[in-house]
């Protein structure tokens, strides 16, 4: 390919149909459009400043704690809770709890991702793929996931390895369907293009699909992280004797409010990490994006 071709395949390899409009912008740094523009972008934000809200809210649960509003058998106050936690950890099996969470998630994840990137190529990249693959998928996404669970204990028994399939599932259908999606919208104009420029198959799929395609791929990250916790929660009250999950159902018998909260809370703090790592590596990734700001 010569560097002629190569530099006018440049801004295609970036951009999708989309984000088009980012893309125009980005080419036109000058002028008023780009600067309305950046207020509205996603821009460089402090990673704490997502911790706002949260802060928000605590401060509110702790205002109607101090001041009686807040009936504390229905909601325990902040520091009931931390203390719940602090004690728990010391002297209580919360750290086990937390680690046989965190590894059951992140097995059905794994295996999820790698599921859902694959299927996603199969379909989006080949139209035989697509009549073997996405009926199937859709399919898959129409069945309540969670009412799969009675015939996976049939299936797989009701130990862990059931658990880690349902947390696939939940996983790899937003993967599946964000990155597909992204794969086959790819605007006819680059198809053209690259016809123009001669390029083969491999060389088009390379250049422009793939990197056109990684918004929507980082959409479906950001969806099957959060699902992963959404479905562990269910899943760790059935059989289980350990984990977030179980904790809460232990204290739910026995009338423990603040322990039941402490779970909550931790499910919340893991989704928000999970989902922060995922925005700081889409940011570094598709930095190009952000480039509204400059």
């Amino acid at each position: 390919m010569t560097d002629t071709a190569s530099a006018a395949l440049a801004p295609p390899a970036s951009a999708s149909p989309s984000f088009s409009p980012e893309a125009a912008a980005v080419s036109t740094p000058t002028g008023p459009g780009p600067r309305r523009l950046r207020r509205l972008g996603p821009g460089r934000r402090l990673p704490y400043t997502r911790l706002l809200g949260p802060a928000v809210l605590v401060l509110v649960w702790s205002v109607a704690s101090l001041t009686g509003a807040l009936d504390p058998r229905v909601l325990p106050a902040p520091w009931t809770v931390v203390q719940t936690g602090v004690h728990r950890w010391t002297d209580g099996p919360l750290a086990t709890d937390i680690a046989d969470s965190l590894w059951r998630a992140t097995q059905g994840f794994a295996i999820g991702l790698t599921l859902g990137v694959v299927l996603a190529l199969l379909a989006g990249l080949s139209r035989t793929g697509e009549a073997l693959v996405d009926g199937s998928v859709q399919i898959n996404r129409a069945i309540p996931t969670l009412g799969l669970i009675p015939l996976f204990i049939l299936w797989l028994g009701i130990g862990e390895t059931f658990k880690v399939a349902i947390i696939t599932i939940v996983v790899y259908i937003p993967i599946y369907l964000n990155l597909y999606s992204a794969l086959s919208g790819i605007d006819q104009r680059f198809v053209q293009l690259a016809e123009v420029l001669g390029l083969s198959r491999l060389q088009f799929i390379r250049q422009i699909v793939i990197p056109g395609a990684l918004p929507g791929f980082f959409v479906g990250l950001r969806l099957g992280v959060t699902g992963s916790w959404l479905s562990l929660v269910v899943l760790e009250q059935i059989n289980s004797t350990s984990g977030l999950g179980y904790m809460m159902f232990q204290a739910q018998n026995y009338g423990q409010t603040d322990v039941i909260v402490l779970g909550l809370l931790i499910y919340g703090i893991f989704g928000f990490v999970s989902d922060s790592i995922v925005r700081i590596l889409e940011r570094r990734v598709l930095s190009w994006r952000h480039s509204l700001n400059n």
